[in-house]
């Protein structure tokens, strides 16, 4: 930022604005918010600003098609910072996926379904009633995870880490799986979660019902599936 007389110049989001100073006559609401809006972005570390810019970029617009610019303008941050934080545009794509995993995965996910069910058959299946309110939002953008694995180059740092999170998530559904007596949970959840990469890349052809045409597809698959034996 810079001073002038009664004013501050604020690089706010890629946009600059001129600011009167609190205090001086005819400060408009709108300047007191943009002022308060750029104190408080002072106090957070470059790093955070840098993945949360990054955040929202990558994740509504994917990885390739955001470039280094675009993410300093947002951040309102030099080149210098980014490279004194992460080594390479890759490190913080691999960064951004670790964080989408802590919101969408455990913070968002996992915790609708724990909350919209308690028995496991039941929690699978509520996997694709959260997906059907996800399916139907504005902002609806896609599965992270799947947009990277399929935009980078196979083996890459950064499609080796989205494999890793899909690979999670399936992991979530192996022990929902193993808690409802189901035999082969690791098959079951291979199979499970193709159904659900299904529904949501047929949701992004446009299909806004896809998540309650595959809970149809998915009934059957658990009423057939065999379970282990009683001890």
């Amino acid at each position: 930022m810079v001073r002038k007389t009664g004013f501050i110049t604020a690089w706010v989001g890629g946009t600059i604005f001129a600011i009167r100073l609190t205090g001086f006559p005819c400060v408009t609401a709108f300047e007191e918010r943009v002022l308060a809006k750029v104190q408080a972005r002072q106090t957070i570390k470059p790093r955070e600003r840098l993945l949360d810019a990054a955040y929202d970029l990558f994740a509504t617009n994917g990885i390739s098609q955001v470039g280094i610019d675009t993410i300093l303008a947002k951040s309102g941050c030099a080149k210098a910072s980014l490279y004194s934080n992460f080594q390479s545009k890759v490190d913080l794509a691999v960064a951004f996926l670790d964080r989408r995993e802590a919101v969408w995965t455990r913070g968002w996910l996992e915790a609708e379904i724990k909350r919209r069910a308690s028995a496991p058959e039941g929690r699978l299946l509520a996997i694709f009633d959260v997906f059907d309110g996800w399916f139907r939002k504005r902002t609806f953008e896609g599965c992270s995870f799947i947009n990277v694995l399929l935009e980078s180059k196979a083996n890459s740092p950064v499609h080796r880490a989205a494999a890793a999170h899909l690979s999670k998530i399936r992991a979530i559904v192996r022990a929902l799986a193993n808690d409802a007596n189901l035999r082969e949970p690791e098959k079951f959840a291979q199979a499970w979660h193709m159904l659900m990469k299904g529904a949501i890349v047929s949701a992004c052809e446009g299909n806004r019902n896809a998540a309650r045409e595959a809970k149809c597809a998915a009934q059957l698959i658990i009423d057939g599936w065999p379970r282990k034996r009683r001890r």
